[in-house]
Formats: structure tokens, sequence, C-alpha cells
């Protein structure tokens, strides 16, 4: 596995995804949401955390922990922000896995890296694209340094799961991560950045 970094190059443009929508079909709940994927949705939705839980988002339980992931529909087996033209309707702020797709995150003590995932876009002839550009993150070192302390969180409280061994704890902490990171509305005239690092400190005060 090459591990890469933002400013490299790799073979991911794939002419703009024309008459292929692949990789918003039949993900199950692969597709999981961290806070700023909650943040960017609320944005280009207008609809608030549990408006979202009707129809287009969905809690499911991913090693001990209950987070929110896109909800394949009923029917189609699509993502609900799929157009019936087969494009997505929320492309400025869509997820940050549909961002990365075909890449993946690798984190390790030299912070977080990408590597490419070889067979998972079925499209021909892909041309290099740099990394930076292709995710299109305009705030892109506050969005990896958010990416990194959001992984090393969850890694925690998986730890303090594992060593608490209690029912009570594990549900009480995960009520209180969903009620900080996704069920309290977000400023959508604030920089999310400094909202999650105020959150994220409530939190391990309280839990950890």
């Amino acid at each position: 596995m090459i591990l890469l970094n933002s400013n490299d190059m790799t073979k991911l443009g794939c002419g703009e995804c024309i008459g292929c929508s692949d990789c918003c079909r039949s993900m199950g709940q692969s597709i999981v949401l961290d806070p700023y994927d909650i943040y960017q949705l609320q944005k280009a939705t207008k609809q608030c955390f549990a408006q979202l839980m009707q129809e287009t988002i969905e809690l499911h339980v991913e090693d001990g922990l209950i987070l929110p992931s896109l909800k394949m529909q009923n029917g189609t087996d699509a993502c609900g922000f799929l157009s019936k033209e087969g494009r997505c309707s929320i492309h400025v702020d869509r997820p940050g896995l549909c961002r990365l797709f075909p890449l993946g995150r690798n984190y390790d003590e030299k912070g977080l890296r990408y590597f490419l995932l070889e067979d998972a876009c079925r499209m021909p002839n892909r041309t290099k694209v740099k990394i930076k550009k292709w995710l299109g993150v305009s705030a892109l070192p506050q969005y990896e340094k958010f990416l990194v302390e959001w992984h090393d969180l969850r890694k925690g409280i998986q730890g303090k799961i594992l060593e608490k061994q209690s029912d009570e704890y594990t549900q009480n902490i995960n009520v209180r991560m969903l009620e900080i990171f996704y069920q309290k509305p977000y400023d959508m005239t604030e920089d999310f950045f400094m909202q999650f690092e105020k959150r994220r400190e409530i939190f391990i005060s309280e839990m950890l």
C-alpha cells in the first residue's frame, strides 16, 4: 500500500462520473458520518439532525459506538441524496467518505495519509489528479486536523468501553456523544472547527 499526502497526485479523475453512480448505491451503512459531515448536511439541506433522520440518515453500531450513516432508500437501494438523473444533489457539501472515494485514509504516527483503493471505481482510464484538488475542501489543513482528532477520540471512547465492560457506561457515553457532536445544532454563521474543539473539550471533561 502506497501512502500519499494531499499534495501528491494519483489516478482519481473519472470524467465527473458521467453515466455512473455505482458508489451511491448498495452501500449499506458503510458511509459513516462524522460531525463535519452533519454540519455540511445541515448547511446544504437546512434540516436539523432529527429531520435528516427521517429520510436520509440512520443510526448503526460500529465497534461499540452508535454513529449515523447515510441511508440507502427502500426500493432503489440508493443514497437519499441521489437525484433521478443519477447525480448527487448535495455534491458541494457531500460527506467526507463520498468526497474521498476512491481513496482510503490511513492514521499512524505521521498523522493522516491517503491510499488509492485500486479496484473500487469501475471507471476506465482514470487520470492523475492532486489529492487536495480531488477532496475540494477549502480549509484542508484544519479539516485534516479535525479528522485526526475525531479518529483519536473515537479510539479513546472505544478503549474506555472495553475497559469499563459496562452496558450502562456504554449507553451513557453513546447518548452523550450523539447529543454533543450530532444532535445539538451547529451555528452555520460560525467556523465549524472552533465549534468542534469546544464540544470535544466538553465531552472529554465529562466522559473520559
